[in-house]
């Protein structure tokens, strides 16, 4: 039985389809909840044509200004002709209320993974990304923040250090490596001077690329903010010539500082810090310890806090 102080426990599927009819739209019935943990989504049957997605935000993680920011970035992109799924307007306006919901609608984009072993997937995603990060470089995001070490590490270490999940044992040597971390990952970025900062896609790992006849598209901008270009370009490449090959595809289109290359690894330890504090923040929702029921296995953190210190020899060494 789900907490009625859960997050989403009103979301019912009435709730839903009362959602997505407020916005003008005839629904018959039909639902689908799509694979989503931070938001909750929905393919929903629409009557006479074609199935809509709603994408319903968690409380109280993004303001309504970012969200807004976030569905203009999308727009902007579709009208450069990228291939990017944008939310709809109704009535005027991209995020939709009902109730206490906020909620968005897409039109359905199918696809497959996309097969990132292939040299010319890889120059054409570096293409894509190229014109991507054009237009992102444009102007900043306001409300949405920077890919920074207080988003990506102090905030996930201190839901981390409050939570029941941490054992006891490792919870000192946890917070001695992570402030060991931070002040080595500062230093890289320090080294290599100031980076330019784009609006990013911010999430660009092959689970957010779909893959049609007619190509790729991006999906869930739900993480964008500001940050260098790197950060969009390492999760697809998971070899050091998988990175040459869509580095060979951005540069056709945009210029790539290789400096930013050394940030790759300070990058990857940021994510990781920050998966372990997501799910340790999000422990309350029911569908985090049915999904990643690992993480109330107290060796799964006595891992976690030995690959961190492993890290941190390794940065120690460059």
């Amino acid at each position: 039985m789900v907490r009625a102080d859960a997050p989403y426990a009103q979301l019912s599927p009435d709730a839903v389809l009362a959602s997505v009819e407020s916005a003008g739209v005839r629904t018959d019935g039909r639902l689908l909840a799509l694979n989503s943990f931070e938001n909750r989504v929905y393919q929903v049957g629409v009557e006479d044509a074609v199935p809509l997605v709603a994408k319903f935000y968690r409380a109280g993680r993004w303001s309504d200004a970012a969200i807004e920011e976030e569905h203009a970035f999308a727009h902007e992109l579709a009208e450069a002709e990228l291939p990017v799924i944008a939310p709809l307007r109704i009535d005027g306006s991209t995020l939709l209320h009902f109730e206490h919901f906020r909620f968005a609608l897409y039109r359905r984009q199918g696809g497959r993974a996309p097969e990132l072993e292939s040299a010319d997937s890889l120059r054409w995603m570096g293409r894509l990304l190229a014109r991507l990060h054009g237009v992102g470089g444009r102007t900043s995001f306001v409300a949405r923040g920077t890919l920074d070490r207080a988003t990506l590490i102090a905030a996930p270490a201190r839901a981390v250090l409050a939570s029941p999940l941490l054992p006891s044992a490792v919870r000192d040597r946890y917070a001695q490596v992570i402030a060991a971390l931070d002040a080595a990952i500062a230093a890289g970025f320090a080294a290599i001077g100031p980076v330019r900062q784009l609006r990013l896609h911010g999430d660009c790992h092959p689970g957010n690329v779909l893959w049609t006849d007619a190509g790729p598209h991006f999906v869930d901008l739900d993480d964008a903010r500001m940050g260098p270009a790197v950060q969009d370009l390492w999760m697809l490449a998971t070899t050091p010539r998988a990175l040459d090959v869509l580095l060979e595809g951005y540069e056709e289109f945009g210029d790539f500082h290789r400096s930013e290359l050394q940030l790759i690894e300070p990058l990857r330890l940021m994510r990781q810090i920050h998966y372990a504090g997501w799910i340790a923040q999000r422990w309350d929702d029911p569908a985090f310890p049915l999904a990643f029921p690992f993480a109330a296995e107290p060796r799964w953190w006595e891992q976690h806090v030995q690959d961190l210190l492993e890290a941190a020899e390794r940065l120690g060494e460059l």
